[in-house]
């Protein structure tokens, strides 16, 4: 799952609620078993976003994705579905 909002909306729940909506979505309609999203380490918000969606931390991939010319790590994090059918 990938996300961004304007920086005049930061800290407003936005993102939490969208993101909620489409966790509810993929899980509910979709009936996907889990939804991904990874962060940059130094991205505190997106962590604390994730951690309050209850996505857990899986692991670290190391050069994971090439951003403005540099090779970045990024936290692998998921929600699995626990809802049963």
């Amino acid at each position: 799952m990938g996300y961004g909002v304007d920086q005049h909306y930061e800290g407003r729940g936005v993102m939490k609620t969208l993101c909620g909506h489409v966790v509810a979505y993929a899980f509910d309609v979709l009936k996907l078993n889990r939804v991904m999203a990874n962060y940059m380490p130094d991205n505190h918000r997106s962590a604390a976003l994730l951690r309050n969606l209850d996505f857990t931390i899986e692991g670290t991939a190391k050069r994971y994705l090439l951003i403005n010319g540099c090779w970045e790590d990024h936290v692998l994090s998921a929600r699995i579905n626990i809802k049963k059918d």
